[in-house]
């Protein structure tokens, strides 16, 4: 039996539920773009699926709706794979367990991917059925969009006749978005040198740190785990003369870091003054982060004595420079948008071994401007330390339009639903309709989605009563002439 058996809305759930049981991180998404490819063959429905594995599907107006207005329904084939520590799941090759807790559908231990699974649920839901009224509906499904929107910058939407479309990203029910920041990632390599040294080889690991979606949640004062580890070693400098050997933490750019550890070696005569430094800072961070926070710490593990390459003493201040000097967070609030974020940066994944060291970064900005200069920054930086960095996965902002007939109906129609207005926002996280708006010209974007939480984390969490009430909602919206 299902896990979501007996729950509504049934016809939902249960592509939901199949879609879970297909594994589709980033740059593996192909099993589920073949799933939806084999869905509309099945359905004799219209379909083109690129190279890339992005996949449109088309089903024709219903009767009565020929000569309505045709729509858009658009979301994301990739999920964020990030699990907890004692996870098994190979996120690659294998199905993720989900669970239902009363109202709330999550993974065990994973990432749940309702962001953007639900989407792509409410799609099929809506080409799988004859009863429901609705205009020709253009599917459109990309790939990669956790990792720099790939998939709809290179996508053809030459067959879509539609100049509406219907973004299922967002995560809060009541809240509509029609504006969204621009982005880019950006990897930084500085070289290193390594050197052979003994002493007792010690690890030192983050733990309790919340972690979060780069865009949502950046102003949110959360910890990062990686700019934490070093300034750690900032703080040891003074106590313990140590070497590093080398340094992983974070899963994807766009991803606050949850995990980073690093290993170092350090004399035996100093492992008690260590052991009281770790005390010591994890006080201090406990008290600073009490409530963005409140469970940050780091955990010591000291291991045997052995010989081993350890980052030279030029590298090892490189290291340390660049993790406490390297912009991170929020870096200006709009000011036209009181709340908004106008300009962050996230580094989300940091390697440190005899390749160099190695930063990852999600940039975001409502400005363009803003953006190019963030990035001019940690180029700037980067090189001082004699390194380089490398572009991919830019995109461009999405301008909030001050006239939108379409958000004007999804006003309309939620106010009819739910007898109060909803909240009309623009975002700091990125969404897909900026880059798909250059693409036809005239289209008109509103972006919607039932209530999730923690997404990009394993305590990801989607409600079921506001899946099905979001389904009536966008049904409502296709029902209308």
């Amino acid at each position: 039996m299902k896990v979501l058996s007996g729950y509504e809305p049934a016809e939902v759930l249960g592509f939901f539920e199949e879609i879970c049981g297909i594994p589709h991180i980033s740059y593996h998404e192909k099993a589920l773009s073949d799933y939806c490819v084999a869905f509309a063959k099945e359905r004799n429905l219209y379909y083109e699926q690129d190279e890339l594995g992005n996949v449109i599907i088309i089903g024709e107006a219903t009767e009565g709706y020929e000569d309505v207005e045709p729509i858009i329904i658009q979301g994301h084939l990739d999920m964020v794979g990030d699990k907890v520590p004692e996870c098994e799941i190979d996120m690659e090759r294998e199905s993720i367990r989900i669970m239902v807790d009363g109202d709330s559908i999550t993974a065990d231990g994973t990432t749940l991917g309702g962001d953007d699974g639900i989407a792509i649920a409410y799609g099929l839901a809506l080409l799988d059925s004859k009863e429901i009224p609705r205009p020709r509906l253009e599917l459109v499904l990309t790939v990669c969009e956790e990792v720099g929107l790939e998939g709809a910058t290179a996508i053809d939407l030459s067959c879509c006749r539609a100049k509406r479309l219907l973004n299922i990203d967002s995560e809060d029910e009541g809240v509509f978005t029609a504006g969204c920041a621009g982005g880019v990632r950006v990897d930084s390599l500085i070289p290193t040198d390594m050197v052979e040294k003994s002493g007792v080889i010690c690890e030192i690991k983050t733990t309790g740190f919340l972690g979060g979606h780069s865009g949502i949640e950046i102003h949110k004062g959360r910890a990062n785990s990686n700019v934490m580890l070093g300034r750690f070693f900032l703080f040891l400098k003074d106590k313990v003369s140590f070497d590093i050997v080398g340094m992983a933490g974070g899963v994807k750019d766009n991803v606050i870091p949850k995990n980073a550890n690093a290993s170092f070696i350090v004399e035996e005569k100093d492992i008690e003054t260590l052991k009281n430094a770790v005390v010591e800072f994890n006080a201090v961070i406990s008290e600073e982060f009490a409530v963005a926070d409140p469970h940050v710490a780091l955990v010591l593990e000291v291991k045997d004595v052995s010989v081993c390459k350890v980052l030279s003493d030029v590298s090892k201040e490189k290291m340390i420079t660049a993790l406490n000097l390297m912009p991170n967070g929020v870096q200006t609030m709009s000011q036209d948008l009181p709340g908004l974020v106008e300009t962050s940066l996230n580094m989300g994944v940091v390697k440190v071994d005899e390749e160099g060291i190695s930063t990852s970064f999600a940039v975001r900005s409502s400005v363009a401007s803003a953006k190019d200069y963030l990035t001019s920054r940690l180029e700037q930086f980067t090189e001082m330390l004699g390194g380089t960095v490398n572009y991919h996965g830019d995109y461009p902002g999405w301008a909030y339009a001050r006239e939108s007939r379409l958000r004007d109906l999804c006003v309309k129609i939620y106010e009819r639903q739910y007898g109060e207005t909803p909240k009309v926002e623009v975002i700091h996280a990125g969404l897909e309709c900026g880059i798909l708006s250059s693409k036809i010209e005239g289209l008109d974007c509103i972006s919607i989605g039932p209530n999730m939480a923690d997404v990009h984390t394993p305590d990801e969490v989607i409600s079921i009563s506001s899946i099905a009430r979001v389904w009536e909602f966008i049904k409502a919206v296709l029902a209308e002439k």
